[in-house]
């Protein structure tokens, strides 16, 4: 019987593609596990990466998944991790690996916390040239986080799953579910607003790995993944060295401008970061290639220096003119004469209204409600200056005047300028996060935003209860108008299972079957007369129930016909002894010869049977009797 894919109780005798055998569980991911094999026909070890049963029946996925791994074979490299072969067994789906003796940077980080500056920037530069490799080859990895950097017990940097994440987050059953590829902590802002993930996007994701190598946790944290994925796309995150004051300002340099929210001011290939992080032998301190903007200034000296902090912005000082002898007295009458003098001229041209004369006063009409061509009309039939100004307005339409500034029936001076506040529309709203609330929450929370919910799709979920949100679209923190609408994808529970008929199925067979189903398997033996030994008689529950996956099914296992005891046919006549033992179907045989015997009770009547009493026989098995010939005692036998 074999434990299902994918659990350490796996069958280590399982055979794939008569060529690979499975010799330890490894490591389970979301997408495959893992596990140590052995190359029968070459005689190495390998690392076998098994899909998941739900990827392999998927034929869009599967094709996606063939090409990206063929495309990844092809990679060479010291720091990536070698595919070898990909296939299909029975339906497993299965790539075979390079096999790397050592530690996930993941386990390092949980077990270590923060790495030394100079071994988290030389693991980051190993990355980024194996990066350089693939990215010249026109694969993208999307998925860069410790998980997939492994670390071989000789020191060596490997990067594993090249271009299978490509494959996973355009799966069509995974865009359904509103699944994401990867984990939301490495995630460029482009991915976690949804948009085409390119070369960039690997570098924004290495930026935020060797934050985590120097710091000791991710730069964004949060309650929900997208909670996380919204600080990538606004927020800033601190320097490392204010967390870690052992990092030197040179890679809060490299990790900022990696971790630029606009792709066009990250660094442009893999190439350039990893010169960065190698100068100066691997403390990147030298060789910076320029960034798109320095979190500090730079001060020229005898060498290149990054100051820790920001100088205050030299004032520009005049020299003062020479102090001249005298009163003050003198000065100070002639400020208050010129003041004075200003002040009346200033009242004269206010009592004369200027150079026209006595000022006129106008009413500002009320124009609120009117068009902007209509409400320009009157204010300016009025005597006024007018002057358009915009503003979102979520209960005036689009192009009608809001009110004006200074406001309706205000006295203002003819000619003045009057402000029309004209309605640009609704304001865009921000989308809440709705992921993981039920639906009525969801509902609740989206009307609050005056938002409205729009289709909703239920599919199955491993995890998430049933009438829980697993997606929305759009996504949490975008903006989006007023009154439109929300797509959610709601759970309803998890995947049912319809149980096939296994019947006559060897044991072998029924458990890889359930295995593939993600079933667990107990068996059962039991005697019958119509299944082979080995073979499956039933199962509880019967074929076409449905189950959920975790389920368990019994097998009843066959141990063939019952054994049959042989019973006492002593004294029996031929006749009855033939019919006893051809009703427990066993054979009658009757001996050719005679025993002779002085009771002439026994006289032709069983007196021998080759099977004792008791001896169970199988079905068909043979029992030969010998008859009892009388002689009368004192008598001479026959010869």
């Amino acid at each position: 019987m074999n434990p299902k894919i994918g659990s350490s109780n796996m069958d280590t005798s399982k055979i794939l593609a008569d060529r690979y055998e499975l010799t330890a569980h490894v490591a389970r991911g979301g997408m495959a596990d893992v596990w140590e094999g052995r190359d029968r026909l070459l005689g190495r070890r390998v690392a076998v990466k098994i899909l998941h049963p739900q990827y392999s029946r998927d034929e869009a996925f599967v094709k996606r998944f063939r090409r990206e791994a063929q495309a990844a074979a092809n990679l060479t490299h010291p720091n990536i991790v070698g595919i070898y072969d990909w296939g299909e067994a029975d339906g497993t789906y299965f790539i075979i690996m390079e096999l790397v003796e050592g530690r996930s940077l993941r386990d390092v980080l949980r077990s270590e916390g923060a790495l030394l500056p100079r071994r988290a920037t030389e693991i980051a530069a190993e990355v980024a040239l194996a990066l350089t490799v693939a990215h010249r080859a026109g694969l993208v990895h999307r998925d860069i986080k410790p998980g997939n950097i492994l670390l071989s017990k000789t020191g060596t940097v490997k990067v594993t799953d090249f271009g299978i994440a490509r494959a996973w987050d355009d799966s069509q059953e995974l865009t359904k579910t509103g699944a994401v590829i990867g984990t939301a902590t490495y995630f460029s802002p482009e991915q976690a607003q949804g948009a085409p993930a390119d070369a960039r996007s690997d570098l924004y994701s290495l930026g935020v790995v060797l934050y985590e190598m120097l710091v000791g946790r991710a730069p964004f944290q949060g309650d929900s993944p997208v909670a996380v994925a919204y600080q990538h796309v606004s927020t800033e995150a601190p320097a490392p060295s204010s967390l870690n004051p052992d990092v030197p300002t040179t890679l809060d340099l490299v990790v900022k401008r990696a971790m630029q929210k606009d792709p066009e001011a990250r660094y442009q290939t893999a190439e350039e970061m990893a010169t960065d992080l190698s100068g100066n032998g691997g403390s990147a301190t030298n060789g910076l290639s320029a960034p798109a903007a320095s979190p500090f200034p730079v001060e020229a000296t005898g060498q290149t220096r990054v100051m820790d902090r920001p100088l205050p912005p030299a004032i520009p000082v005049s020299p003062l003119p020479p102090p001249r002898r005298g009163s003050p007295w003198a000065y100070v009458a002639i400020f208050l004469l010129l003041g004075t003098l200003v002040l009346l001229v200033w009242l004269l041209f206010r009592q004369l209204g200027g150079p026209g004369g006595e000022v006129v006063m106008e009413i500002v009409p009320d124009v609120a409600g009117e068009t902007q061509q209509d409400a320009f009309d009157i204010l300016q039939e009025v005597g006024f200056e007018v002057r358009p100004e915009l503003r979102a307005s979520n209960m005036v339409a689009l192009g009608i005047v809001i009110g004006t500034q200074p406001p309706a029936f205000t006295q203002l001076e003819k000619g003045k300028i009057v402000q029309v506040v004209i309605s640009s529309g609704a304001a865009n709203v921000v989308v809440p996060p709705v992921q993981d609330e039920t639906l009525e929450r969801a509902t609740q929370l989206l009307e609050d935003a005056q938002l409205a919910v729009g289709e909703i799709i239920e599919i199955p979920h491993e995890t998430t209860p049933k009438g829980v949100v697993i997606s929305q679209n759009p996504r949490a923190g975008f903006e989006a108008e007023p009154g439109s609408t929300v797509d959610l994808t709601i759970s309803s529970g998890k995947a049912r299972i319809v149980l096939e008929d296994l019947k006559d199925l060897t044991e072998q067979e029924a458990s890889f079957r359930l295995a593939q189903l993600e079933l667990l398997v107990d068996t059962k033996t039991q005697f019958s007369e119509k299944v082979d030994e080995g073979h499956v008689i039933k199962t509880d529950p019967e074929a076409g129930t449905e189950l959920e996956k975790g389920d368990t099914v019994l097998l009843y296992i066959s141990k063939g016909p019952k054994p049959i005891e042989v019973p006492d046919l002593f004294g029996m006549s031929p006749s009855k002894a033939k019919k006893t033992l051809e009703d427990l179907d066993l054979v009658y045989i009757e001996a050719t010869t005679t025993e002779l015997v002085t009771d002439p009770d026994l006289d032709g009547k069983v007196v021998e049977q080759s099977v004792a009493p008791g001896v169970k026989l199988k079905k068909g098995e043979p029992v030969t009797v010998t008859l009892g010939e009388f002689v009368p005692s004192g008598t001479t036998a026959p010869p």
